[in-house]
Formats: structure tokens, sequence, C-alpha cells
């Protein structure tokens, strides 16, 4: 008799401990979808735009080069709301100093105001 009980919660059991493991596996798959940018358009048009022009002459990923490291300026602004996307693509075009320094940032006249956005874009979406 004993052994008939034993087996349908030994079975339970498993079962249990199955689809407990099941959702932490999904749990972990929408993890990794979620910090896996290369799929997000922002960050495909703005990797693309960044490579296209010279800011890696000035701004490392992680390392600060004359100026600051996108992460770094990611991890700054990341937090603010749209608006700032506006502000720092002016910043970009125009160029400016006192924010990182004293050292001026070269202004980019010809890159097009949707395609200083898409960088910044691109940048704030680099936060750790």
């Amino acid at each position: 008799m004993k052994k008939l009980f034993l087996l349908p919660v030994l079975i339970l059991v498993i079962a249990c401990n199955n689809s407990g493991d099941n959702s932490k596996k999904e749990a972990d798959t929408t993890a990794t979808k979620t910090n896996d940018l290369s799929n997000n358009p922002d960050y495909q048009k703005g990797l693309a735009l960044e490579a296209q022009n010279d800011c890696k002459t000035c701004h490392g990923l992680d390392d600060k080069i004359t100026g600051p490291a996108f992460r770094e300026i990611a991890n700054k602004y990341a937090s603010y709301p749209d608006t700032i996307v506006a502000h720092l693509a002016g910043k970009v075009i125009t160029g400016g100093s006192g924010v990182w320094g004293e050292i001026m940032m070269t202004p980019h006249p010809a890159l097009s105001k949707p395609d200083a956005e898409a960088i910044v874009k691109y940048i704030l979406l680099l936060k750790k």
C-alpha cells in the first residue's frame, strides 16, 4: 500500500521540479533577449552611423580618449527624459565644452539632426 502511495507523490515531485526549471529557463532566455541589442533598430542604425563618422577618434566604448567613454555618457544621460536625445544631438552637431571638462567637442555640422539623434540613441542604449 505504501508503494502505491509513494509512486504518485514521486511523480508529482518530479513534475513540479521540471516545471520550475522551465520557468527559470524562460526567464534566462528573456533576460538574454533584452540584453541583446543587436536586433534593436536604434542600436543598428546608430552603430552604423557611428562607424561612418569620426566618433571613435575621441570616444571609446568603455575608455575615455579625449572625450568621455560612450558608456560614461550613457550612464549619465540614460535616465533623463526623451528630450535629452534632441539636446545631445544638437551638441554633437554644434560641439561644446564644459560638461566633461574644458576640452571642446569638435562640431559636426555636416551631420543631419536625424543622424545625430540616431547616434545619441545608440549611445544611450549602452548603459550598464
